[in-house]
């Protein structure tokens, strides 16, 4: 089967299961998980989605996540839109088949574990239902779409300072360096647009009045006793200029009649809240931005063991609470400021252990074949930093061995950490990749070859720290009794749902 008929087929695959086209009321994407609007998520047939091969794994938000992989997830969407298009135009479609049942041979303790993830997925997404969360979830809506562009712009401005370094094609790397750049020069504009678009406001309002930003000539215009600088303020300053442009333009459509509107809103719009930018947000977001930079500095350089134990172990508690959303301009600040963020690669420690973890989970169960063949199937994108697999299919319903798992994260962050104390600064040039995903986006302060040996032995250190963790302390001997079984091989229908119930809740 062809590329192309393969990612048709699995969005032919995935439609029916979610309801259909009537069902769905959006579609999106990530790097690595389509994203659906549903209107009743009660006709998602989530067994035999997770059943599907292309689906690593599903996870319950805002929005509907089938989590498909990077660079699958983009080939899958567009197939998947026109096969939406075309059953709501009118294309025969029969009825949303039911989902296989899941006896037979599949392994009991599998479904299990698929269930007590699922019912762990919607209690987090209960729990993370407040005002706060909720706004830290509108920021990362407009930061996750410019991911594809920094990951791009990120590698190629690694390969051009490779170039450099090696003094190899000279009449190259300005035009790379130019093609690097580029995005990062004005990404105040992109954040703007979509801050206004997020906000429900004019998107290109809100990116011409983040335009102002990074005009040359704002150099010439005095605040607060100072010329300004172009590009001051950056992210934060553009997210905070077309928030202002959003809240004014709703005030003018309120007031202006309607026969004036399409003339005097936008002129309002963008003269009030580039008014402000000038005089008021660039100073103090730039202000702001300076502070986060020194703090980050200040954090590593004091505190680099410690703080990279705290991060890396706590970073995957903080995905599941939905704070981990707080970090997205910070890493984007960060960027802007200093040309990569030192925090990521701490954090991306975090999906070492679980790796780590889920090695040890496989050896001390060496008959459960359930779990095993779970284990096998997500392992692989585990490595390359799409984590969910291996938390709601395996280390999350387990309990104890997604904290063994923390503490392996905790282990590899005190380990980058550590060197970000002695001086030798490991970083990011983009956000969104982790794992061996983020070995083409490292840059820092002491050459590339440096910069890699440290992340790589960080990820060492993680994986040792996760397996010995959870090999170790991860089971108690209960749960070694009830896990550590194979299967039966045509799974029982006949036992009393209780006794299953209690089962699961005695694994956790």
């Amino acid at each position: 089967m062809s590329e192309e008929n393969k990612h048709r087929a699995t969005a032919a695959a995935i439609l029916p299961l979610v309801g259909g086209a009537a069902n769905v009321t959006s579609v999106a994407h990530c790097m690595t998980r389509l994203r659906l609007g549903l209107r009743d998520r009660s006709l998602v047939q989530e067994e035999a989605l997770t059943a599907l091969p292309a689906v690593m794994g599903v996870v319950e938000d805002d929005t509907y996540q089938i989590v498909l992989g990077p660079g699958a997830v983009a080939r899958v969407t567009p197939e998947f839109e026109a096969l939406v298009a075309a059953e709501r135009a009118g294309a025969p479609e029969g009825p949303a088949a039911p989902a296989a049942p899941a006896g037979g041979s599949d392994p009991v303790t599998a479904e299990e574990l698929a269930a007590q993830g699922a019912a762990l997925r919607a209690e987090r997404k209960a729990r993370n239902a407040t005002p706060f969360k909720l706004f830290l979830r509108r920021i990362a809506n407009i930061f996750v779409p410019l991911i594809p562009a920094l990951i791009g712009c990120g590698i190629i401005a690694g390969l051009n300072g490779l170039l450099v370094n090696l003094g190899r094609l000279p009449g190259v790397t300005p035009a790379l360096a130019a093609i690097a750049s580029g995005f990062m020069a004005l990404i105040a504009v992109f954040v703007g647009y979509n801050t206004a678009k997020e906000f429900g406001g004019t998107p290109i309002l809100g990116g011409a009045v983040a335009s102002i930003i990074v005009y040359a000539k704002v150099a010439d215009v005095e605040a607060f006793g100072q010329h300004l600088s172009p590009g001051q303020g950056g992210v934060l300053g553009a997210l905070a200029a077309a928030c202002l442009g959003v809240y004014v333009e709703k005030r003018c459509r309120r007031w202006v009649p309607e026969s004036v509107d399409v003339l005097v809103t936008p002129t309002v719009t963008v003269l009030v809240s580039g008014l402000a930018t000038l005089f008021g947000l660039m100073f103090l977001a730039g202000e702001v931005s300076s502070w986060i930079g020194d703090a980050a500095d200040w954090l590593l350089a004091h505190g680099g063991a410690g703080a990279g134990l705290l991060l890396g172990g706590l970073f995957l508690p903080l995905v599941m609470l939905g704070l981990h959303q707080a970090l997205i301009p910070i890493h984007t600040t960060l960027i802007e400021g200093a040309g990569f963020t030192v925090l990521l690669p701490i954090l991306a420690m975090a999906g070492a252990g679980q790796v780590g973890a889920a090695l040890a989970i496989y050896l001390r169960l060496p008959r459960n074949t359930s779990i095993r063949t779970t284990i096998k199937s997500a392992l692989w994108p585990g490595s390359l930093g799409v984590g969910e697999p291996l938390i709601y299919g395996v280390s999350l319903p387990l309990g104890r061995p997604f904290v063994t798992a923390c503490a392996g994260g905790a282990f590899g962050g005190a380990f980058v950490g550590l060197f970000n104390q002695l001086g030798t600064d490991v970083g990011s040039t983009a956000i969104g990749p982790s794992g061996w995903a983020l070995f083409p986006l490292l840059d820092g302060n002491h050459g590339l070859a440096q910069t890699i040996a440290v992340y790589a032995a960080g990820l060492l250190v993680g994986y040792v720290a996760g397996f010995v963790a959870t090999y170790w302390f991860g089971f108690t001997k209960t749960m070694l009794a009830e896990l550590n079984v194979a299967p039966d091989a045509p799974a029982p229908v006949s036992p009393a749902p209780v006794a299953t119930e209690e089962r699961v809740t005695e694994k956790v």
